[in-house]
């Protein structure tokens, strides 16, 4: 009987701390710097205003606060005016133009004038597919975008590791901006 109550006791010990275990991780996944709980839309692009910012259609279309500026999270294309602008902004309206999109913004409930968000439309490839092409990742693969480290706190490690390795490689291909030697900063 002795031995009976000293194992119980060491399991509600045991679970105790395991539970504790549980609770400092989640309290620590919280914390992090990317968001481990996605906030996505539906939303139809409805325009395109440079190659990384775009306005979306959310939901009701009567509604004020259903139309939304989007900018893409983690590049940022060169702005009118600068070299390759109009190609990131074609590329941009070609990728996603009059498409839904799943559009994963930090907070929808926030009224700031863009969210900065990820834009998954279905590539063209694949029109009747799932949305699985990146409209970010896509820009910076033709080398027509720059990956910024500033918004790197907003992606996993795993997408700041592709999001970076796309740039490398445009880079090494001469893609884009990279064409010239000394690409101007967007």
């Amino acid at each position: 009987m002795i031995a009976t109550r000293h194992f119980s006791r060491r399991c509600c010990v045991s679970a105790r701390l395991h539970f504790g275990v549980l609770a400092a991780l989640a309290g620590t996944l919280s914390a992090l710097p990317f968001s481990t709980q996605a906030r996505t839309q539906t939303c139809f692009i409805v325009s395109i205003h440079s190659g990384d910012t775009a306005t979306a259609r959310c939901g009701d279309a009567t509604n004020a606060s259903a139309w939304r500026r989007l900018r893409l999270q983690g590049i940022e294309a060169p702005k009118p005016g600068q070299p390759f602008a109009e190609q990131a902004r074609q590329k941009m309206h070609d990728m996603v133009r009059l498409k839904p999109a799943d559009v994963d913004c930090d907070d929808f409930a926030s009224h700031a004038r863009e969210r900065v968000c990820r834009v998954m439309v279905t590539p063209d490839s694949a029109p009747n597919g799932p949305r699985t092409l990146d409209a970010g990742l896509a820009l910076l693969t033709v080398g027509l975008a720059r990956w910024q480290p500033a918004q790197a706190q907003r992606l996993s490690p795993q997408e700041r590791g592709q999001y970076e390795f796309a740039e490398e490689e445009a880079r090494a291909k001469r893609a884009g901006l990279w064409k010239n030697a000394r690409p101007a900063r967007p």
